[in-house]
């Protein structure tokens, strides 16, 4: 019976490997991302500005927030900035900001909280030119956290709003 799987194994392996010729379209093997033409930029990747992860590596998809607080930072308005302009520059994409809490508190005061986050960013990148019918607010409370601790250093990450950028996000 082993050798019978293995015997398949094999066989697929084979198979797939029979359609993987590299040079398939004639481009020199790799689909034409060989940067050739294009300075180096593999799309989809971060080093596409067009693409979602350099939306969220390089421009920034988190806003932090302080203690019970749903008021924009300097810092948090400039990270905005960016977002804006990067929507701006590519249409095709909606975005939902999601709004998050720390842990301590009830869930529905963090709820309330999340929610008015949410609505705080969206008010921004409207107020810099995204339309807002591809903005759509969601509050997560204190549901979701990414970081699990009972210290200042972990809450302080649990109070954000992230701009969850695709094409297609429903914003509705």
């Amino acid at each position: 019976m082993n050798m019978k799987k293995t015997a398949a194994l094999l066989l697929v392996a084979g198979a797939l490997s029979a359609c993987s010729n590299a040079d398939r379209f004639g481009n020199g093997g790799n689909g034409g991302t060989n940067g050739a033409g294009n300075g180096g930029i593999v799309a989809g990747s971060v080093n596409d500005p067009h693409s979602v992860a350099y939306f969220q590596q390089t421009v920034g998809d988190r806003v932090l927030f302080l203690v019970n607080q749903s008021t924009l930072t300097d810092q948090g308005r400039s990270v905005l900035a960016g977002q804006a302009q990067w929507l701006s520059q590519n249409p095709e994409y909606t975005a939902r900001v999601e709004g998050h809490a720390d842990e301590q508190g009830t869930r529905e005061y963090n709820l309330a909280l999340g929610a008015r986050r949410a609505n705080a960013v969206s008010e921004y990148l409207v107020s810099q030119g995204v339309s807002s019918a591809r903005v759509n607010t969601v509050s997560f409370g204190k549901e979701r956290p990414i970081e699990i601790c009972s210290s200042e250093s972990c809450y302080s990450q649990n109070r954000r709003s992230v701009t969850v950028v695709g094409a297609g996000i429903p914003t509705s």
